[in-house]
Parts: structure tokens; sequence; C-alpha cells
């Protein structure tokens, strides 16, 4: 990456335009920066912030020269992108992160034995790259989880399974690809750690976010955890450890398990800003947003406090009707302490993330109970 800065108002490039692309075209532009959106639909989110649309598939040559050729600096909403194509780019013009790190985020195997390699724990899994990996002593793994190695998220490409039987037959169901099986553990809680790292090897980390789900998306996010100060910090630590590790650049989400005696295990990690890091648009001096524009032009990282206790709630299709009509938002949106964050999506589904909203009060309790009331009248 460049030593000198990036300035606005120069062009910035993000591969992907939903909503994390979205919100990262809104802190770009706020901050004076032009921004180009590569996404291959029509009606991506981030453009209708975007400067430029090029609306192209990941692996478009003719999409990926114009963006190495405009932009002064390329990144990434998601970690399901082409890596060869971040590759490309990353040999014209500055890209965070690396294709190797987004690489690495991609599979779940890979991710694994990173983790480890950079000396921290994970649920004990084993990796099943063909059927007769499954010959193996599964017994150590289960009850457990069989997830697909590639283009899981949100649950899906996930099956529960308690016998070696039932994990032979969900790997036959999920088509014979590579796999994990990874043990399940007796869980207090989730949370997550966000890291925003510079090419000068500057770091700040986010308060973390207690995160709780709901048939497998995330669904609420507490700040700060409800946790003790002390497994806060080893988690921001660990979480450093790995960005390190990586020798990452930009926004890097590491998601754990707690376990029974504050003991901490890696779950997986996210190369770009996350769910659970939405809280930070409205309770944070920086955003999760403007810290990846700031790593991708070789800022500082800006300060992380948080100004106050905080909870996220995702909005899914689900609670729009069936008819397409709007949810009714008139509780919310009387709620001085209380912030509407709407993705600009044309279409409801189930399962599917519309949008999102805050509420900030004195306690983490506080707001707790008020975005649970705040949820019920939908």
């Amino acid at each position: 990456m460049a030593n000198q800065p990036i300035l606005p108002p120069a062009m910035l490039g993000i591969l992907g335009g939903g909503q994390l692309g979205r919100m990262f075209t809104v802190a770009a532009k706020t901050m004076g920066y032009r921004v180009t959106v590569l996404d291959p639909d029509a009606n991506a989110p981030a453009a209708d912030f975007a400067d430029v649309h090029l609306c192209a598939a990941y692996n478009d040559q003719a999409a990926l020269k114009t963006l190495a050729e405009s932009c002064a600096a390329v990144t990434t909403e998601f970690e399901n992108v082409n890596a060869d194509s971040m590759r490309w780019l990353a040999q014209h013009v500055p890209v965070s992160p690396s294709g190797d790190c987004v690489a690495v985020a991609q599979d779940r195997i890979l991710e694994k034995s990173w983790i480890r390699k950079a000396g921290l724990a994970t649920a004990p899994y084993l990796a099943l790259e063909t059927v007769e990996d499954l010959n193996h002593d599964l017994t150590p793994y289960l009850p457990g989880i069989l997830k697909t190695a590639r283009l899981g998220y949100d649950g899906k490409g996930q099956v529960r399974v308690s016998t070696a039987a039932e994990a032979r037959a969900a790997y036959a169901d999920l088509g014979g690809q590579a796999c994990v099986l990874e043990k399940m553990l007796p869980l207090v809680c989730e949370v997550s750690a966000i890291v925003a790292r510079t090419n000068t090897h500057e770091v700040a980390v986010f308060p973390l976010a207690e995160n709780r789900h709901a048939k497998g998306i995330l669904d609420i996010s507490i700040v700060p955890a409800q946790v003790t100060p002390a497994l806060a910090a080893k988690a921001q630590q660990m979480a450093v450890q790995l960005a390190e590790a990586l020798d990452y650049v930009g926004v890097l989400t590491v998601e754990f398990f707690v376990l029974d005696g504050d003991e901490l295990v890696l779950n997986e990690i996210a190369p770009r800003p996350h769910n659970s890091g939405h809280y930070t648009i409205d309770a944070c001096l920086t955003s999760q947003y403007e810290q990846q524009v700031r790593a991708m032009c070789g800022l500082y990282p800006g300060k992380v406090d948080l100004l106050s206790p905080v909870v996220m709630v995702n909005l899914l299709g689900d609670v729009w009707k069936d008819d397409g009509g709007e949810p009714n938002w008139s509780v919310l949106m009387q709620a001085p302490n209380a912030h509407l964050h709407l993705y600009g999506k044309r279409e409801a589904r189930p399962g599917r993330k519309m949008g999102h909203y805050c509420v900030l009060a004195d306690s983490a309790e506080a707001a707790l109970a008020q975005a649970e009331a705040i949820k019920d009248t939908f």
C-alpha cells in the first residue's frame, strides 16, 4: 500500500453493493471521497449513493480494469467475492484486505488452520475433504455441526448431527463437498471483536458485542457485552493477534464462543465490517465503515470510544407484511433514543436482512428492554 495517505476527493472502489457496501459508501461520501461500486445487481443498495455503479460480475475483466484505472484504492464488502480478482487488482492499485486474507476467510478449513497457526483455540474439528474422511472415528466431534467449507453464512450450509450415521447422511445431502465437522460446545454466549488495522500496523479494536442468534441469523447485539472486563480485553487481544498473524489491513471481525470459566474459542472470521458492528454508526466516536475507509486510505484509525450502551436489532423480511407493506414504524420512529437504518432493498423476503435499529440508553439492560419492547410492536 502506498506510504502517502489517500485523501478526499479520491475515488474509492468497493466490490459488492449490498447493505455493507451501502454503509461504507455513505461513510466515504460523508468524508469527501467519491465511490465506485462493482456489483452485478442492477438494484444494488449501495448504488443509491455511489458516484459510479459498475453493474458486472466480480470477475468481469473490463469492470476490474475500470476499477484499477479509476480508483485510488479498493476494498470489499463480503468474503465471497473472487479472491483472484482482488489479487489482480492489487497489481495495479492498493487493495485491502488482501486477496490472500479473503481467500482464508472463504474456506473454513483454511480459516481454522490459520487460527491455530496464530496460536489461538478453535472448537475440536475434523476437515472432511472427501467421503473417505468420514471413515475416521467421529466420536470426538459429536454431537457436532457439519458446515460446508465454502459459501456458508447466516446458518446456510450447516447441519446439526448427533451420530456418525447422521454425519454421513448430512455430508451426502450437502453434495459431498468439502466440509468441517465441528464439535458443539456448551456456550455461555457468543461475542465478536472488530479490529481496524493499517498498513503501518496501527490498530484499534471496538468494544466487544454480545450476539444472540435466531435460526442461524444474528438477531440482537448488546454492547458492552455482558462479560467480565478481563474476558473482553482477552477477546480484543486475541482478535489483534490474529490480524497480526495474517498481516491484515482493513476491518476484520472475529467471532468467539464463550465457555464456562471465561474460556474463549474462536468461531470464525469475516474480512470486513460485520452485522454485529452496525451499532458503531450510532454509538461510537468512529464507525466500522469509517475505519474501513481510513484503513484502505492509509489513515490512522479513528478512536473507538463507546458513547453510550447500545442494543442493535436486525430487521428481517419476516416483519414486512405479506403484500409487501411496510411494518408500522411509529413506535420506533417516535423513540428519541432509537435510530432506524433501512437498506433500500426492493423486495422483502423471510430471512433477508432489510435493515436494523439501535437503541441507546444509560445501561445495556435498559437498552435491551426497550429494543425488545419496540420489536414487539412490529
